[in-house]
């Protein structure tokens, strides 16, 4: 009876150690090359060429962020749009970084287009130069 306790014991350990071995592995020959900044979303703005989204920079500053429509495409792949429900989960924006460069964002916003961190944009005002030739996401924030 009291080698069961020991046979249990022995075979947890070996188990256990399983994962032990994996992480070993763990290296600068193992690690991503991407990083994300996240940013709580103030407003969500759809425009006739993209999203202009207002985010949280700190306490007290907002920052904009211009996101064309043809970057939520495939073949672009620049930008994806995710639909969250209701729930306690702020809209926020994830903007990921490939060595040190602007690579991918990606937009949490609320499925429903009533809720608050919704906004419309004027027919008569025109936006239209801020879209023009976007390349990356400057969220403002000095990478350390």
């Amino acid at each position: 009876m009291k080698k069961l306790p020991l046979l249990f014991f022995t075979g947890f350990l070996a188990l256990s150690a399983l994962p032990l071995a994996a992480q070993q592995d763990w290296g600068p020959a193992n690690t991503s090359e991407l990083y994300y900044v996240n940013v709580p979303i103030e407003k969500v703005y759809p425009y006739r060429k993209g999203y202009v989204v207002v985010y949280r920079k700190g306490l007290n500053s907002l920052g904009r962020a211009y996101i064309p429509f043809e970057w939520f495409r495939p073949a672009v792949a620049k930008a994806e749009l995710i639909q969250i429900g209701d729930g306690k989960t702020w809209p926020c924006m994830s903007v990921f970084y490939k060595e040190g460069t602007f690579h991918a964002v990606r937009l949490y916003v609320s499925r429903r287009s009533s809720h608050q961190s919704w906004g419309n944009i004027p027919s008569t005002v025109n936006l239209d130069e801020y879209f023009e030739g976007v390349e990356a996401i400057d969220i403002g924030f000095d990478e350390q």
